[in-house]
């Protein structure tokens, strides 16, 4: 099996009107290990050790509440039982997002999958493709129907589980800069797959196409539908359709978004991939106006 966790984070920053004394300070350079990939922070301010441990501390805090890859975060208990009572806030704020995304593509993204998923990725381990029965059993088990949310529980349906995988990475990047702009950092540039950017200055960010984008005050994300493959022949990818089962038969090679939060941006490229041509495209970028088609790659 060939799929594997595509990251490295890397979170730049610097102060802004900082008194002279201070804007002399040396640049801190941290590398290690964050979101379960090699991580790099570089931060040009006189707080860098202590912001950045906050920083780290914030970022594990979100993967103990989104994370499937913790045996107790909130989200795998809630998998393992159906019922989360008293659920944190950020999670039941990206499953709002994600319900949002969900309606305007008309059910396509929907992170109900991880049944479907768990499927092809077992499968892929066995040097195999799920058989249609096996599909059609895993999605039975999916519905956004089956989902119920208040701040009291949130509860799934008898066999449900959910992911989180195309919508959290961006969920965290925008938590991030939050955290690092109420430390007096304005100008930031946070990458977890998704990218996300604060303050004026405009960061070139590269796109699939090779060509680039002047990000600023905005997040950008990217996704393409073969970008990560169950399969060693690059065949079957890691977006799967809700439609069908299996890995969407998309026409675009790879999709770039930006939007205001990182969050969005992620759902929305994912999503666009599950659109089947320019019309249905653009249908869902007008449910959210203030999100921006960069770039459209045919397959």
């Amino acid at each position: 099996m060939t799929l594997t966790r595509r990251r490295f984070l890397t979170i730049t920053a610097v102060a802004a009107c900082l008194p002279g004394a201070l804007a002399a300070a040396p640049a801190r350079h941290w590398t290690g290990q964050a979101l379960g990939a090699r991580a790099s922070i570089r931060l040009d301010h006189p707080d860098a050790p202590a912001i950045t441990a906050r920083c780290l501390a914030e970022i594990d805090r979100l993967e103990n509440i989104l994370s499937l890859y913790r045996a107790d975060s909130a989200l795998s208990r809630l998998n393992r039982t159906g019922r989360l009572d008293n659920p944190p806030f950020e999670l039941l704020d990206c499953l709002s997002q994600a319900g949002a995304v969900h309606r305007a593509s008309g059910g396509a993204f929907d992170v109900t999958l991880q049944p479907l998923w768990a499927l092809w990725a077992e499968a892929a381990v066995q040097g195999r493709r799920p058989t249609s029965a096996e599909r059609e059993a895993a999605l039975a088990f999916g519905g956004w129907d089956g989902v119920r949310m208040s701040p009291q529980a949130i509860t799934l349906r008898p066999g449900m589980a959910l992911t989180l995988n195309g919508i959290g990475q961006g969920y965290v990047a925008d938590r991030v800069a939050a955290l690092l702009e109420s430390q007096g950092l304005t100008n930031i540039l946070i990458d977890t797959g998704e990218m996300r950017a604060l303050g004026q200055r405009s960061w070139p960010v590269r796109t699939a196409k090779g060509g680039s984008v002047p990000l600023s005050a905005r997040a950008l994300a990217t996704s393409a539908p073969l970008g990560t493959c169950f399969d060693a022949g690059g065949r079957d990818g890691h977006i799967l359709d809700p439609r069908t089962g299996g890995p969407v038969a998309s026409p675009w090679g790879a999709i770039t978004i930006s939007a205001p939060s990182a969050a969005l941006a992620d759902a929305l490229s994912t999503a666009a991939c599950l659109t089947q041509d320019r019309d249905a495209l653009d249908g869902l970028m007008a449910a959210f106006p203030a999100a921006r088609l960069e770039e459209a790659r045919p397959a």
